[in-house]
């Protein structure tokens, strides 16, 4: 098993140029040579300065918040992976709640932008999740397997290794609300065998699997003590270095 311990940071529409700058700058003399893959998702209009910030830091990585479902064309207002690719970033997340939601996000379209990202030569973090009805009915394994099987297990097997997959229950986004660590370490498990059934158990077994409901310093030791949590797409928690910096560390230590 060769998971990697991974923390990444969602910016989401967050943060002036100089603002982001120096987040970026504070959180990248902050990781030393942490054996935490530390990445972080600006807003498009941050990724160069952000990347010039990380430099040779073998430890940090880049990441968009999106990409488009087509290489090129008349899309007013929307960014490529190949564009993501040439100003040098690493990871772009896909199905991220918030982009489901407010901007009707199909299972066919998150396919398809899966699929430009890999293309591109991109990896994804890849987000799923369930609502708090789904959750109270106890739907929830059924709709995150339906997800990933609709939009992500297309994939090749040599193509899966490149994703991470980010569960975030979607009732406990920007709620306030986080899920019990023992609710996050059933459907983790669940994804992960998910993994295994689609592919095999050896790449279940490598597969990251991030939680992404509003971790915190505060919550992050019980969460980051699961077996199957390794580590954290983070909200809120990304936009101050010294709350970011901690789950860094607080991951390293787990």
């Amino acid at each position: 098993m060769s998971r990697t311990k991974m923390i990444a940071g969602n910016w989401k529409m967050n943060k002036t140029f100089s603002e982001g700058q120096a987040l970026a700058q504070q959180i990248v003399n902050g990781v030393g040579d942490s054996s935490v893959a530390t990445v972080i998702a600006p807003p498009y209009y941050l990724l160069d300065a952000v990347r010039q910030i990380i430099g040779n830091q073998s430890n940090v990585f880049l990441a968009a918040q999106n990409c488009h479902q087509e290489s090129a064309g008349a899309y007013t207002g929307e960014i490529s992976a190949t564009m993501l690719k040439s100003v040098g970033a690493d990871y772009v997340i896909i199905g991220h709640s918030e982009r489901r939601n407010h901007f009707d996000e199909t299972k066919k379209m998150l396919a398809a932008k899966v699929n430009q990202a890999v293309a591109a030569g991109l990896k994804v973090i890849f987000c799923c999740g369930e609502s708090l009805a789904a959750r109270e009915d106890e739907a929830h394994n059924a709709i995150v397997k339906k997800q990933l099987r609709e939009s992500l297990f297309h994939l090749y097997e040599k193509e899966i290794k490149n994703v991470v997959i980010a569960y975030e229950p979607v009732w406990a986004i920007g709620t306030g609300k986080v899920a019990s660590p023992e609710q996050a370490q059933a459907m983790h498990k669940e994804i992960r065998k998910a993994v295994g059934n689609a592919y095999s158990d050896r790449i279940a077994q490598d597969m990251t699997i991030l939680y992404g409901g509003s971790c915190k310093p505060a919550n992050a030791d019980e969460l980051f003590a699961q077996p199957d949590v390794d580590g954290g797409l983070i909200g809120g928690a990304s936009l101050k270095a010294t709350d970011f910096l901690s789950l860094i560390n607080k991951r390293a230590s787990a």
